[in-house]
């Protein structure tokens, strides 16, 4: 009897239906395996045979000794993972007569099965159902502990089951279930819980909270260079305390990357908070960009929508910095293989920080820096011009003195005071940039949009080209210093970039001072 069941395949955040098809038949000659599974399966969809029986066994039914043949369908497509336990389980058992066939085609089923015959979480629920609705499925069967992921999407029935008995009762008619309903607006405005750190709790940096505030408004990249100690990583951790809030589609992107890395936590629906994602510098390049011999999303793509903080950033090794360069160019990055190529988003901030010397106290007010001569040029020279041209803001960060330590009388701004201002820059640049597609901030502008929207007037051009001159900045910081000065003005809601703005965002620029580094 054939019978076919319905499965997913992800494919970057994206899935593909796989046709389970499942025939038994024939008699088994003595000495020959009766279970042959084709259609480029790994190694955990192959073993699933065994999980398949054992599971079947407990469960108190039976695989009758006949000859079985599994096809997983387009055949030229990989397989990978334990995913497709539950479909090959429940089409085994329909061409064996011991589940009704009558609604499978309604269904996608998906589920990894333990030994006793329960379900183990999988990955990419979110894209799963997606495609699912987008093919007219009535509903998805996957366990109990993706459900809520799932049933985000709407209109369609979603069941979660706990074990192989409840969803092959379901099918058989003998056991009713509820499909899980969820509010997807109601979920992702109740479930948004800002970070528990606040800009308040900083005390002094007033020069660093405005430079992350500009960062925030206009979407920039930044680095911080201070001495150890100075709160460079207490102060990039705030960041996403000031960023305006998700939105429901960001949310959805965000938790479709979450879910095909197998990150959400289990009975999570969305991400509702925007990402911080802070790897250590011994990362290799495939982890931050994403790739494998079975690709995965890196460090770089967690961080869609959110921030990727790179701390003590000379220490990471130089490929790996190397290979984020085009991904923070096109917001994306495009894995290649022979046979497949997986395209997954990478629109995040980029926020580092460093020391400006092996020892850490060059230009320290206090205390003397012991590198030799040449050392603290050839620490800083480990970041490549291509990759400091793509940060927007160098911030340095002096040491907290005592008595800012120990006041405690002036009351700090709050994060949601600095996220109101955010939010009114922001407002100002989607009206600006709204018949323009791709670009949502004015860190995002190209060369040519700088030039028709960053105008300055003649008193502004005298002191750009002498900032040029006297402070020795490089010919890649005057569209950084644009950008910035417009971000500045945003957040002075005003038409004009006037001088003091673009005063401002020429201090910005300390890495490209040459001989900062003696």
């Amino acid at each position: 009897m054939l019978v076919k069941t319905f499965a997913s395949a992800v494919n970057g955040i994206d899935a593909q239906t796989i046709t389970v098809e499942v025939n038994a038949g024939g008699t088994v000659q003595m000495g020959k395996i009766g279970y042959y599974l084709v259609g480029l399966p790994d190694n955990a969809v192959k073993e699933g045979y065994q999980r398949i029986e054992a599971a079947v066994k407990n469960m108190n039914l039976k695989l009758p000794r006949v000859k079985i043949i599994i096809n997983l369908a387009p055949a030229d497509l990989r397989k990978e993972g334990s995913a497709y336990d539950l479909p090959i389980a429940i089409g085994m058992l329909a061409a064996t007569d011991q589940v009704n066939i009558d609604h499978l085609h309604e269904f996608i089923i998906m589920g990894e099965l333990s030994l006793d015959g329960s379900l183990r979480p999988i990955k990419g629920a979110l894209p799963i159902a997606i495609q699912s609705r987008k093919e007219k499925y009535r509903g998805i069967i996957l366990p109990k502990q993706n459900a809520r992921e799932a049933a985000i999407v709407n209109d369609l029935e979603v069941y979660g089951v706990e074990t192989l008995g409840e969803a092959i009762n379901f099918l058989n008619g003998d056991l009713k279930l509820e499909p899980l309903v969820v509010n997807t607006r109601e979920e992702f405005f109740d479930s948004q819980d800002y970070n528990t750190v606040d800009f308040s709790d900083v005390k002094g940096q007033e020069n660093v909270k405005r430079a992350l505030e500009i960062a925030a408004a206009g979407g920039h990249n930044a680095i911080l260079i201070g001495p150890p100690g100075a709160g460079k990583t207490m102060l990039s951790r705030r960041l996403p305390s000031i960023l305006p809030p998700l939105t429901l589609h960001e949310a959805l992107e965000t938790t479709k990357i979450h879910s095909v890395s197998g990150l959400l936590p289990a009975n999570t629906a969305l991400v509702s908070s925007r990402p911080f994602r802070s790897p250590h510098h011994t990362i290799s390049d495939v982890a931050l960009v994403g790739g494998g011999s079975n690709p995965a999303p890196g460090e770089i793509s967690l961080a869609h929508n959110g921030v990727l903080f790179l701390d003590e950033l000379p220490e990471f090794k130089r490929t790996v910095l190397e290979v984020m360069r085009q991904p923070m160019e096109e917001r994306r990055v495009t894995i290649s293989r022979a046979k497949i190529s997986i395209d997954y988003p990478a629109s995040f901030m980029l926020v580092a920080s460093m020391n400006p010397c092996p020892c850490g106290y060059y230009n320290h007010p206090e205390k003397d820096c012991v590198c030799g001569p040449g050392i603290v040029k050839k620490y800083l020279s480990r970041i490549s011009g291509p990759l400091l041209d793509r940060i927007d803001l160098h911030v340095e960060v002096t040491p907290v003195t005592y008595d800012e330590l120990s006041n405690y009388d002036p009351p700090r701004e709050t994060s949601k005071d600095i996220r109101e201002r955010v939010l009114k820059a922001r407002k100002i640049q989607e009206e600006r940039f709204k018949d323009v597609t791709g670009i949502y901030s004015n860190a995002q502008m190209p060369s040519r949009m700088v030039r028709e929207i960053c105008t300055i007037n003649q008193a502004g051009t005298t002191l750009l080209k002498a900032a040029m001159q006297r402070l020795q900045l490089s010919a890649r910081a005057y569209d950084r210093i644009l950008k910035v000065a417009r971000t500045a003005a945003d957040l002075s809601d005003s038409q004009e970039i006037k001088i003091e703005h673009l005063a401002e965002a020429i201090q910005y620029r300390s890495l490209d001072r040459e001989g900062w580094a003696g």
